[in-house]
């Protein structure tokens, strides 16, 4: 029989290989070394090959497009519901076949090698800032114990602390010297690293045409740009902006029991670095939105007065997350006036309520349809509106 679909649970040196017929017959299941691999799907006519997107998943997704095949990667969190029995390699192997047949199976969409560049980019820059605000903590607290105290910012830590070993103070024993001594140079050396990875993330923004369409977007910078490209690509596998912003956690939960529903906070699912720039990048906009009187500053200030600043910033996250994935799936130029455009809800918010008499309000009663219809009502009922208005 011939394969047609094959779950592979891919490792760093033993893989497990399941393959089924078109009727769902297992006719593969064996293990294989790392090595042999390529050789053995070369030696099988072009079949579905499912993955899931865990360490060297996109490696092999190119490798194996190579062969002809049709590579797909699963998350992991979609595979597991599909695992029968005990946990292994070969019942792993199993679910993954079984997972990718499912008719509304959301797949993950494969990483480039200059998305992959990017994206290590980012990750060292995360490990160097982790570093160094663990650094400057603990300079802070060592400093304090000695009745120094520092002011904020990593900049004025810096030139604070070079005073404090070039003046003579006190208060600084030669032990604590030689210390913050070699904790400042540390804390020099993570600070230039972390500005040559800033230079290369801007010179990689400046260079991409996806991510300069991104810097139009207020609230988008050179990180969040580069970091979208890395994570969504083109946007192929996400069917609309809603579900790329459900994907990075920036939409309420809801909790469903009956006819009652109740919306809960957003749901921080996803990737947690892309939101939190996104947000972050959404509290600048917020701010700088206050000299503003375009649409989307109106918007922002109403939002803001009506709950607060983090909810707003929260909600530009979200409307940025969905033009961005829009700019990058349709390749569009940011348009201010079509993405903001203001709807017919917000400029009832907007418009300041008109006085109506109480007696023509107890007189106008509206008509009561048992039938609830979005359509508009008919010149004939309108018509009988207004004469019962002139009547009375």
């Amino acid at each position: 029989m011939q394969v047609t679909r094959i779950g592979i649970d891919i490792a760093k040196r033993q893989f497990e290989v399941h393959g089924v017929d078109e009727r769902g017959t297992v006719v593969v299941r064996k293990s294989l070394k790392r090595e042999q691999v390529s050789e053995f799907l070369a030696q099988l006519p072009r079949c579905e090959i499912g993955m899931e997107a865990c360490g060297g998943a996109h490696y092999w997704h190119r490798e194996l497009s190579k062969l002809g095949h049709t590579v797909r990667l699963l998350s992991a969190h979609k595979v597991k519901p599909y695992v029968v029995g005990n946990k292994n390699n070969r019942h792993d192997a199993a679910a993954i076949c079984e997972a990718m047949s499912r008719p509304t199976m959301r797949f993950v969409e494969p990483k480039s090698p200059a998305q992959q560049d990017l994206q290590i980019l980012h990750r060292a820059r995360a490990l160097l800032l982790r570093e160094r605000t663990a650094l400057s903590n603990q300079l802070r607290g060592v400093l304090h114990e000695y009745g120094i105290v520092m002011p904020l910012g990593a900049a004025a830590l810096q030139r604070k602390v070079a005073e404090v070993l070039a003046g003579d103070d006190e208060r600084a024993t030669s032990v604590l010297r030689t210390v913050i001594g070699e904790q400042l140079e540390r804390f020099t050396y993570l600070s230039q690293r972390l500005a040559k990875y800033d230079r290369q993330i801007a010179q990689f923004c400046h260079q991409d045409e996806r991510c300069r369409r991104l810097l139009a977007v207020e609230g988008i910078g050179p990180l969040s740009a580069t970091a979208l490209v890395a994570t969504c690509g083109n946007g192929q596998e996400f069917q609309n902006g809603r579900h790329f912003s459900a994907y990075l956690g920036l939409v309420p939960g809801h909790s469903n029991t009956g006819n009652k529903t109740v919306m809960l906070g957003i749901t921080k699912r996803g990737n947690r670095y892309l939101r939190t720039l996104l947000i972050h990048g959404g509290r600048a906009a917020l701010y700088a939105a206050r000299r503003r009187s375009d649409p989307r500053s109106r918007w922002l200030k109403r939002l803001q007065e009506r709950h607060c600043t983090n909810l707003a910033a929260v909600a530009l996250a979200n409307k940025n997350a969905r033009i961005a994935w829009a700019l990058l799936r349709y390749g569009q130029e940011y348009c201010p006036t079509r993405a903001h455009a203001q709807t017919a809800t917000s400029a009832r918010t907007a418009r300041p309520a008109q006085s109506t008499p109480a007696s023509a309000v107890h007189r106008a009663r509206p008509v009561r349809s048992r039938t609830h219809s979005s359509a508009a009502p008919s010149a004939h009922h309108e018509g009988r509106g207004e004469r019962m208005l002139r009547k009375n």
